[in-house]
């Protein structure tokens, strides 16, 4: 399984959306994932919000570790938001 935490054709969040209804995605499948029913193989997921669609992800422990080794790489935002959790600690 593959997740997508960023695409720039996703909904970038921002502090002041007040989603609450997300799911996951499967891209190759073209439905919703949940714990590997959507279909055989292997699975493309994206957070995927009510309101917005496909939605970038806001960045993960794992990328708060390593925040420039994501492929496609971290949006500014998710970027400039590692970098201030990094600040701050």
């Amino acid at each position: 399984m593959t997740q997508i935490v960023c695409d720039p054709d996703f909904y970038e969040p921002v502090d002041e959306d007040d989603c609450s209804a997300f799911s996951y995605f499967c891209q190759t499948h073209d439905r919703f994932y949940w714990h590997d029913d959507c279909g055989e193989g292997a699975h493309l997921i994206a957070l995927h919000c009510e309101r917005h669609g496909p939605e970038n992800m806001w960045p993960q422990p794992l990328m708060m570790a390593f925040p420039e080794g994501f492929s496609p790489p971290l949006s500014d935002v998710q970027l400039a938001w590692v970098r201030s959790e990094q600040d701050a600690s």
